[in-house]
């Protein structure tokens, strides 16, 4: 049990790092930064692809903590 728990966090950890790689990038450059355009970037409603990606993050973060808390409790018994 142990070790399908372990394959899983495995597989979720892979799955996390595809997903934050696949959300798009916000583009954050110097001019933007100083004519206060940075101020409004993260104030928009997400759509679409994006806002997908998001969810699917969030998604495979809890199944991650739960996964971890689950072999922690397994290991210490």
């Amino acid at each position: 049990m142990y070790n399908l728990f372990m394959t899983l966090i495995i597989i979720v950890s892979i799955l996390i790092i595809i997903a934050t790689m696949m959300q798009p990038q916000k583009q954050q450059d110097a001019l933007n930064a100083l004519s206060g355009g940075a101020v409004f970037s993260g104030q928009t409603k997400k759509r679409g692809f994006e806002a997908f990606m998001e969810k699917v993050t969030s998604v495979l973060l809890v199944i991650f903590f739960v996964l971890a808390f689950v072999l922690a409790y397994m290991s210490s018994k």
